[in-house]
Formats: C-alpha cells, structure tokens, sequence
C-alpha cells in the first residue's frame, strides 16, 4: 500500500511539472514529496496517540522543507505540492485526492475553539501561490483559486475564485473524454473581476463625456441665439427711446 501510494505521489509530480527529469531527481530534491511523505509518517503517529512524535517529526519536516502540515490534517493521494515554500496545514484541515498546491499557500483557521475549524479541500481542486483558505468551509472539487486570493465562504464545484476576498467569476470546468479534468496551470487565464469594474466603469465615464459634449454643444447654439436675440431686442429699445424723445423734441 505505502509503495503504491509512493508511486502515484511520484507519477503525480511528472504530470504537474514539466520540470521533474527523472524518479531519483523527484525523490531526491523535491521537498513537496518530502514534505507529503513525512506527514503520512506523523499522521499514522497521531491516529495512534503518539502526538508529540507526530509533531517532532512534522517539525523536522517542516524545518527540511519549508512546509508545515499539522499530524493531524488529512491528506489524500497524489497530493502535489509545488516548490512548496510557506505552505501551511492546519489541524483539522481535509485536502482530498489529485490536489495542487503551490508556494505560499495557507489552509487556516478561524477559531481558537476545538473542532472542525480548518477548510476542507475536495478532489482536483488547484490553489495558487500566495492564496489563503479560512475557516472550515468547503471547496468543490475541480475548482481553481488563483494566486493571491484569500477565500472565506464554500465555493461549489468547478469555479474559478479571485480576488480579495474570493469570489467565484466562472463556474465551467474542461474535462478529457474519459471525464478526469483538465489540469489547467495557465493562472494568466483568470478572471480579473477588478479589471472588468473598471472597464464597465470607464466605458460609462466615456459615454457621459460624449452626452456631455452634446449637451455643450446645444447649449452654445442657445446661448448664441439667446445673444442675437438680446441684441435684436436692445435695438428695438434704442428705436422706441429715440422715437420717444424725437416727439417730445418736437412739441414744445
């Protein structure tokens, strides 16, 4: 069983990075496959009670890698964590089969009471660097977080999350024929829901500037005729006062 779970976790790598060369270089000098390794060691320490060795040896783990997962979380097959500097586990997090994680990555908690308080990540589920998970909330299986994003709230199946904090900006997924999902590490595909504000934004801005102009513009015309007919009028005036005082010249 360990050996079979050691050759998916090591499959798993040559399909998420095309970097990996050979078995002995992923074995050797990947600290994601170390890191993973050593938890099921810790975890099979802390379901047994032997917590303070499960946590030395996470601890040690944790010092080798650069990558801390608590004994106590649990972690599914062909888990890949890449480059993995900075990730963080919490206790009672759930990270389910064929999950993709990279540097940076936090699955934290919210709470400083005992019980479920750390996310639960479902199968084929992909965060990217920097992303923050809180509480104990659930992500769906084939969902994508990109790089920075910092989720509060359950997301369901197949989304894209963005932004700070989260929100979900497409819920469709790619899948092979044989219905596995498409692994998609192509973080410049994301959403940017900031970005489309303020193209909505901007294309309004645009179009009040246009009626704004339009309405300058009649408003000129107006003010044009307004100004003839002012001065049409103030000759009228001059006539009629010219015309009064003529008559009055000429009776004495």
């Amino acid at each position: 069983m360990l050996l079979q779970e050691l050759r998916e976790d090591i499959r798993s790598v040559f399909e998420r990075d095309p970097a990996a060369r050979s078995t002995w270089e992923i074995v050797l000098a990947y600290p994601g496959f170390h890191a993973v390794m050593c938890h099921r060691l810790s975890h099979w320490l802390w379901e047994r009670g032997w917590t303070t060795l499960a946590r030395v040896v996470s601890h040690v783990a944790r010092f080798l890698t650069g990558i801390e997962i608590h004994p106590g979380a649990r972690i599914g097959r062909r888990v890949f964590i890449d480059h993995g500097m900075g990730v963080v586990i919490g206790e009672t997090a759930e990270v389910g089969n064929d999950v993709t994680l990279y540097q940076g990555v936090s699955l934290a908690g919210t709470s400083t009471e005992r019980g479920k308080r750390h996310p639960t990540v479902e199968d084929w589920v992909l965060i990217g660097a920097g992303a923050t998970v809180l509480g104990p909330i659930t992500v769906g299986r084939h969902s994508r977080i990109g790089a920075g994003s910092v989720l509060v709230q359950s997301v369901p199946a197949h989304s894209t999350i963005v932004g700070v904090p989260g929100k979900v900006v497409k819920e469709a997924g790619k899948h092979q024929p044989s219905g596995r999902p498409i692994i998609a590490l192509d973080h410049a595909d994301l959403p940017d829901p900031v970005s489309r504000a303020l193209t909505t934004l901007l294309d309004h801005v645009e179009k009040l500037e246009q009626r704004l102009e339009e309405v300058t513009s009649r408003q000129g015309s107006l003010e044009t005729r307004f100004d003839a007919e002012g001065e049409e009028l103030q000759r009228v005036r001059d006539l009629v006062k010219n015309g009064s005082h003529n008559i009055e010249s000429s009776n004495p």
